[in-house]
């Protein structure tokens, strides 16, 4: 039986208290919300925090309000399946709920927050083992070790994103609300990212991710199309978000945004190719084969590499015509 290693928990009365304690605990504090995550990785040592700091109780955190312009605003705690089943988001942003709905499963979704999906830790078949088979090959660059067990000769972790919210809300148009000692500051949700399997983060160590705020539609139109061996329950292995903006059948504005096929979620500039066209099945088939190509998956995650590769064109054709209607 895995255990959790000893550690102190304290209980925050406020987002900012939460960034108190974090920058009053540097490298030795981690924050919890549902958990589904990081209590697991710490049964296997993949992370050791002295101090767990709970949001499960922060006020403001579970509440999903509209904003002045006519978007929506979720805490952060707010669980992946009050967006599945939220009677507004899933007419107004349909890719990003079903985004939360393909989470995991049922009881993980229950648990599981928005903004742990969002700040959710990068997956790798050499890193996600116990203690003691890390140890038999010899601890990677995340876990202390001299090398990366994938790329022996790189001086990087290859260790894959594994959100499922991230690149729908990235395509949206979506910001992140962070709070720090400093007060709140809101950044576009994509530049939350590294391309970097062990710093994937951008936001300051001792910042909390306090809520998401989702665009008004504005005639925008979204889908969301995951790969993964058990439609039940598993990771992503490569992911297709959509948010496509048409006049009759004519693209107005299109985005396309990658999971799964590297350290961070894709943005994918050749969308911009559609402006102006109509989507046709010739539009799609092309501007699919070009999505591709920035995809760069590794030997890291299930299923083979050359196959999840080819797979990425399959599915950002299937979430586009999702998106437009034409499925």
């Amino acid at each position: 039986m895995l255990r959790l290693p000893r550690f102190d928990y304290l209980r925050p009365g406020s987002a900012s208290d939460a960034a108190r304690m974090l920058a009053d605990h540097p490298g030795r504090a981690m924050l919890v919300a549902g958990g589904t995550d990081l209590l697991p990785k710490m049964k296997r040592r993949q992370m050791q925090p002295e101090v767990l700091i709970g949001l499960s109780h922060v006020a403001g955190l579970h509440e999903v309000r509209s904003t002045p312009a006519g978007g929506i605003e979720l805490g952060a705690a707010v669980t992946l399946t009050a967006v599945l089943h939220h009677d507004k988001i899933g007419v107004t942003h349909p890719g990003y709920a079903q985004a939360a709905g393909l989470v995991s499963s049922p009881a993980l979704r229950n648990a599981g927050t928005i903004g742990g999906n969002l700040c959710i830790d990068t997956r790798c078949n050499l890193y996600d083992m116990t203690e003691e088979w890390r140890e038999a090959i010899g601890f990677c660059l995340k876990t202390g070790g001299d090398a990366c067990r994938l790329a022996m000769s790189s001086p990087r972790c290859w260790a894959v994103s594994s959100s499922d919210t991230a690149p729908i809300a990235i395509a949206l148009g979506a910001t992140a609300v962070l709070a720090g000692p400093a007060g709140e500051r809101e950044v576009p949700v994509g530049s939350l990212y590294r391309d970097d399997g062990i710093d994937h983060l951008a936001k300051a160590p001792d910042e909390v991710l306090t809520s998401l705020r989702l665009p008004p539609p504005g005639g925008w139109r979204s889908a969301y199309v995951k790969l993964r061996r058990r439609q039940s329950f598993d990771f992503p292995i490569a992911a297709a978000a959509v948010a496509v903006k048409l006049d009759g059948n004519v693209v107005e504005d299109c985005r396309i945004v990658l999971g799964a096929v590297a350290s961070h979620p894709v943005e994918v500039a050749a969308a911009g190719t559609l402006a102006g066209r109509k989507l046709d099945d010739g539009a799609i088939a092309e501007v699919a084969v070009l999505a591709a190509k920035p995809a760069k998956p590794l030997d890291n995650t299930d299923m083979y590499y050359v196959w999840r590769k080819r797979m990425v064109k399959v599915i950002v054709e299937r979430a586009l015509r999702e998106a437009a209607g034409l499925s």
